[in-house]
């Protein structure tokens, strides 16, 4: 992969590495299929909101679970926070998430006439809903530009020397000065793509992580395998 040649990573740009590793994204990602299950904007909030510190394969075995008995606001206002609390418990952090999914649902409903609302700034102050979530949900539902940051993103932004990995927010800025906001979207899918294939936090591999090995920072490259 990456035929062409291209400069030692520490002689790069930042656009030529924004430009190689948008080309080589592409390559390997031409489709950037949402990885939780949903069936509506609803279901995409609370899928989110539970993949917090959990993985999204595991959500997609607790969703359904808890979708057969509420996949929409009303219904899960008509379900206890702890029986919430029972069905999403192998995601972890059930207690809050369960008030927080029972939370949000009655705010939908009274504030919001039942629908998800479709801006940032009230996506955020719905209970359990952080930027991150936030950003998801406009993203992916409303195909609005964002750039969710998660652990992948942010690894991988530093890693590429692309941001200083002060922090989320941080890399967030960075990433939306560097690339094209008509990408975002699409772009945001495939470095978390390639990060939990190609580029793990750790055991990374010479062979197989090549964006680092080509755009990588020094000593990123010396820390690979």
């Amino acid at each position: 992969m990456g035929e062409k040649k291209h400069p030692k990573s520490y002689l790069m740009k930042k656009s030529e590495k924004v430009d190689y590793i948008i080309e080589e994204l592409e390559k390997l990602y031409p489709h950037t299929p949402i990885p939780l299950d949903h069936t509506d904007t609803y279901t995409l909030l609370i899928a989110v909101l539970l993949s917090a510190q959990c993985t999204d394969k595991r959500v997609n075995k607790i969703t359904p679970l808890l979708f057969k008995k509420a996949d929409n606001p009303s219904a899960m206002t008509q379900l206890s926070v702890e029986e919430i609390k029972s069905i999403i418990k192998p995601c972890g952090l059930s207690p809050r998430k369960s008030k927080a999914i029972h939370g949000l649902s009655e705010i939908i409903i009274n504030k919001h006439n039942g629908e998800v609302p479709n801006n940032l700034e009230e996506l955020e102050m719905l209970p359990g809903v952080g930027h991150k979530t936030a950003s998801v949900v406009m993203s992916q539902a409303f195909g609005v530009p964002a750039f969710p940051v998660d652990t992948h993103i942010h690894r991988l932004m530093f890693r590429w020397g692309l941001t200083n990995g002060k922090n989320v927010v941080q890399t967030e800025k960075d990433a939306k000065k560097l690339f094209p906001i008509e990408i975002w979207n699409k772009l945001h899918l495939q470095i978390i793509f390639y990060g939990r294939e190609y580029s793990p936090a750790r055991g990374a591999k010479k062979n197989i992580d090549f964006i680092t090995m080509k755009v990588g920072r020094k000593q990123e490259i010396k820390a690979l395998k």
